[in-house]
C-alpha cells in the first residue's frame, strides 16, 4: 500500500486539539492544494471563510450545536457554495444569467465538498487533524448574517483544523462489496453484510466508550429518517437564491 492509500484509510475525525497554532503560511498552502480539486466546467463555485475572530468563533459554536472544538481548534473554516462570483462573470459577457436552477445548487454543493475533502487530505498529510461541522446548517440564516454572505451563497459545513490532542481508532467502514457493484445495482447480499457490519460497529462503539455506548450503524441511521431533518433548509435555500427550478 502506498503512502496516499494508507493515509486515506487512516482518516479519523479529531475532536480534541492542542493549542499549537499552524505555522505561518501553512493554511494558505493547504487551500492552494485544495483548489486542485475537480470542478464541474471549472466553475470553482465555492468560498472558504477563515474564522479568526474569537467572538465569532464563540457565536458559531453556539449556532452550530455547542461543539467545543469549534473554539478549541487552531483554525475553523466555513465552506460555502458560491454562485455569486460565477453569475457576475457570466453577466460580464453580456447575457442575462438564468438563476435558481437545481443544477446550479448541485454543482456548487458538489464543488464545495470536493475542495473541502482535498483540503482535509492535504491537512492530514501535514500531521493535522480535522472534523467536519454539519451543524452550521442548524442556523444558516444567522450564520449568513454573521458572515455577511450575499445572495447565491450558502454555508454547507464547517471544518475544525489543528494538531490532534488524542488518537482515536479508525471507524470501520461499510463492507466494500456493499458500495462497489459490478455492471448493475445488486444488493441481494447486503442484508447479511449489513448485519455483520452492525455487529462490528457495536463492538467498535463499546471499545471506544469503555462499554458506555451500545449502538450500531443501522441504529445511527434512525435519526436521519425518523423525523424532518433541518426542515428549514428548503426555505432558506430559496431565500438565498437557490430556487430549485
Amino acid at each position: 500500500m502506498n503512502a496516499v492509500l494508507e493515509q486515506l484509510q487512516s482518516h479519523r475525525s479529531i475532536r480534541k486539539f492542542t493549542d499549537q497554532p499552524l505555522p505561518q503560511g501553512l493554511l494558505e498552502k493547504l487551500v492552494a492544494a485544495a483548489q486542485g480539486a475537480s470542478s464541474s466546467n471549472h466553475v470553482q463555485a465555492y468560498s472558504i471563510i477563515r474564522i479568526s475572530d474569537r467572538r465569532n468563533r464563540a457565536l458559531l459554536k453556539s449556532l452550530a450545536g455547542e461543539q467545543a472544538y469549534i473554539e478549541q481548534a487552531a483554525e475553523f473554516l466555513v465552506f460555502c457554495a458560491d454562485m455569486k462570483r460565477n453569475t457576475e462573470a457570466a453577466a460580464r459577457t453580456g447575457i442575462e444569467p438564468t438563476m435558481g436552477m437545481t443544477e446550479q445548487l448541485l454543482v456548487a454543493t458538489i464543488d464545495t465538498a470536493l475542495v473541502a475533502q482535498n483540503l482535509a487530505i492535504a491537512a492530514e498529510s501535514e500531521g493535522l487533524g480535522i472534523v467536519y461541522i454539519g451543524g452550521v446548517r442548524n442556523n444558516p440564516e444567522a450564520i449568513c448574517e454573521l458572515l455577511k454572505l450575499p445572495q447565491n451563497v450558502y454555508p454547507v459545513f464547517g471544518m475544525c483544523l489543528g494538531y490532534p490532542a488524542h488518537n482515536p481508532e479508525v471507524k470501520p467502514r461499510l463492507p466494500l462489496v456493499t458500495v462497489l457493484k459490478q455492471d448493475y445495482y445488486d444488493d441481494q447480499h447486503d442484508p447479511v453484510l449489513i448485519d455483520q457490519y452492525d455487529t462490528e460497529m457495536e463492538r467498535y462503539y463499546q471499545a471506544r466508550t469503555g462499554g458506555n455506548k451500545t449502538s450500531n450503524w443501522s441504529q445511527s441511521m434512525a435519526p436521519m429518517f425518523s423525523g424532518k431533518l433541518r426542515p428549514h433548509m428548503r426555505e432558506f435555500l430559496l431565500k438565498q437564491g437557490f430556487e430549485l427550478k
